[in-house]
């Protein structure tokens, strides 16, 4: 899976251990314990996580309401803002599939 640069830094800091898709068919298919790759879309750096829980919410708000800004990508100065992710996802798009938090451990950088 892609990451921007700075998610991909705060989940290799394991400071972010909990990434924020759409549950589409793609992410449907996830399961506890699977491997995930993730590559930082600026440097091509990858890194290994396992899946530790997943959990589906019907859309970004309910999701941020249930998790910690800091897990989701925040830092402590920041707020945290459900409607950021309409920068990557159209709200017809989240509608249908709702969202999905994936709780993430490194195992290798």
């Amino acid at each position: 899976m892609n990451l921007w640069n700075d998610s991909f830094q705060s989940i290799k800091k394991k400071t972010k251990t909990i990434e924020m898709r759409l549950n589409d068919e793609k992410r449907q298919l996830l399961n506890i314990n699977d491997i995930i790759v993730f590559k930082n879309t600026r440097t091509n750096e990858e890194i290994k996580v396992k899946v530790i829980s997943l959990k589906q919410y019907k859309n970004f708000d309910d999701l941020y309401q249930d998790c910690n800004k800091i897990e989701i990508g925040y830092r402590e100065d920041e707020e945290a803002n459900p409607d950021d992710m309409l920068a990557y996802y159209s709200k017809e798009q989240i509608e249908k599939y709702g969202a999905l938090a994936i709780k993430v451990e490194v195992i290798s950088s």
